[in-house]
C-alpha cells in the first residue's frame, strides 16, 4: 500500500479534526492492510473518538484507497 496516499488523505480530513481541537498522527502502514494512527489532543480523550474513527478517518481512507482494511488507534 503506498504510504503516500495514505498521508495525503490524512492531511484532507485533518482539518476538520482540528477544528475540534484534535489532531491525527500516522503511525504506521501495515502490509495486510492496517493502517495504525493516533488520536492527539481532545481528540486523544473524546468520548466520540472510536465514531471519529471508524466513521471519518476509515471511511475517508477505504474510499480512496480500497487496499485499506481497517484503521487502528494506538495509545
Amino acid at each position: 500500500m503506498d504510504v503516500e496516499k495514505v498521508k495525503q488523505v490524512i492531511a484532507k480530513i485533518r482539518p476538520q479534526l482540528q477544528m475540534d481541537g484534535g489532531d491525527i498522527e500516522l503511525i504506521s502502514v501495515e502490509d495486510d492492510g492496517t493502517v495504525k494512527v493516533r488520536l492527539i489532543g481532545h481528540c486523544a480523550g473524546c468520548m466520540h473518538a472510536q465514531q471519529t474513527l471508524t466513521f471519518g478517518v476509515e471511511r475517508a481512507l477505504k474510499q480512496f484507497i480500497p487496499e485499506v482494511t481497517h484503521v487502528v488507534n494506538v495509545t
